[in-house]
């Protein structure tokens, strides 16, 4: 990954828009009568939201509920949305029968585009970003953290709220650390990840339906050596009303991502495929549906089973409590039992009982994925099944993905079947099911 400058950005405000008369300078995005925490605090308090779609809008309303909240900063990415702010400024979250406006917010837009009116002052004062949240797309999260690179350094804190794996777990995120900061040990932010498992879908512009309230855990995934900094947001995070947060372990993350990939490339994938609700996924033990879906699991097991054996975990798994403090005698038998363990946690019949188990609590629910493919915008399938066949051909082992293939295919070329037609591009289901799952239990 060559290395590239990161450009300056300027933080184009209301100010900067045109015919803005109307607007206050001072405080733009806050009602008359509304209750401001933005003003008199620290800068190293204040929070970036960058992406302002249903989970932006989850973190931000949250943030936003804290009995002494931190100034918070909506960064959004097209300039129509800063319009749309100032016609209605504020976002909405409904939860059951009640809908609430929050409403103290700065939003910014991040441009290299300089304003020709108003201030025309950059990111973060030109000075670091302290704590940004990204809430984009998968796809997205990290081009966007890297154009950003230049306000970004050790006293940084950067959590991403994406679906699928964090791009900076290892093995892959050792060349973009070595790429963007070579200084390892000191200049880059501390990197979090967390792991939501929130239903929330889009009743519109800054609108947003918490449909079903789960939880969130989060936890570092690069740490510098300033790891206390990351504190701050991740404990805000934890404290924070509806969103149930906790802070975990760095190798407990890692575990807890892997199988949310899991089931968003179950049920994101064939929910976009059979336009159907996450619950029309379990109605049957047996049949067609049932039979992918074993098929997908057996997969996916294959290769977070080789995963686990792969030297680059090694880096993850040690970081497990009590690892820090034993001998090398010591960690050798404690990092076996550990990778034995989690054998055992990603076998087929562990993950089929997640599955189902999370299927049930999210049966009402409407996939991300099928909402993107509503929508006509790009789905993430690459995030979920694209990374298993990603990960099964960097393992270089002959496991077999075909079936996470077939659903990349489908996706990607916006296909909507029935279950009898889906079943027609699953061909020797039975036999394919049979014989992965004599490999599993032969290993």
């Amino acid at each position: 990954m060559p290395q590239k400058s990161a450009p300056k950005l300027y933080a184009w405000s209301l100010s900067n828009l045109e015919e803005n008369q109307s607007v206050l300078s001072s405080s733009p995005s806050r009602l008359d009568g509304s209750i401001s925490h933005q003003q008199h605090r620290s800068p190293q308090q204040r929070i970036y939201v960058l992406g302002v779609g249903n989970l932006g809008i989850l973190f931000a309303s949250s943030l936003a509920s804290l009995p002494n909240p931190p100034p918070i900063t909506l960064v959004v990415h097209r300039k129509d949305l800063l319009l749309s702010w100032r016609q209605q400024p504020g976002i909405e979250v409904t939860r059951g029968d009640s809908t609430q406006r929050y409403l103290d917010f700065d939003v910014e837009l991040w441009s290299e585009e300089k304003p020709s009116l108003g201030p025309a002052g950059e990111v973060a004062d030109g000075q670091e970003i302290p704590n940004l949240i990204v809430t984009t797309k998968a796809s997205q999260a990290l081009p966007q953290v890297d154009r950003a690179r230049r306000y970004l350094n050790d006293r940084s804190t950067v959590a991403f709220a994406q679906n699928g794996m964090c791009k900076l777990w290892p093995p892959h995120g050792d060349s973009y650390m070595a790429s963007r900061f070579p200084d390892v040990s000191a200049s880059h932010p501390n990197w979090l990840a967390c792991v939501t498992t929130h239903g929330v879908t889009s009743l519109g512009q800054f609108k947003s339906l918490h449909a079903s309230e789960a939880d969130l855990k989060v936890g570092l995934v690069f740490p510098n050596n300033s790891a206390d900094n990351a504190s701050y947001l991740s404990n805000l995070l934890a404290e924070s009303p509806h969103l149930n947060g906790q802070v975990v372990a760095r190798d407990e993350l890692w575990i807890l991502q892997l199988e949310k990939l899991v089931v968003n490339s179950v049920i994101n994938s064939l929910t976009a495929i059979l336009r159907c609700k996450n619950g029309d996924l379990f109605t049957k033990k047996d049949g067609t549906i049932a039979n992918i879906i074993d098929s997908l699991l057996m997969e996916a097991s294959n290769i977070l089973q080789a995963l686990i054996k792969d030297r680059s975990t090694g880096a993850i798994l040690q970081t497990a409590p009590g690892m820090a403090l034993a001998t090398e005698d010591e960690m050798t038998r404690k990092l076996g039992r550990r990778r034995r363990d989690l054998l055992g946690r990603f076998s087929h019949d562990k993950l089929k009982e997640m599955l189902y188990s999370v299927g049930h609590k999210v049966r009402e629910n409407t996939s991300s994925m099928l909402q993107d493919v509503c929508a006509g915008k790009p789905t993430e399938v690459n995030e979920f099944n694209g990374w298993l066949v990603e990960m099964a051909a960097y393992l270089e082992g002959r496991i077999d993905v075909v079936h996470h293939k077939n659903l990349v295919d489908l996706v990607e070329n916006n296909t909507v079947l029935n279950e009898e037609s889906l079943g027609k591009h699953f061909s020797n289901l039975t036999d394919n099911r049979q014989g992965r799952l004599a490999n599993i239990q032969n290993q």
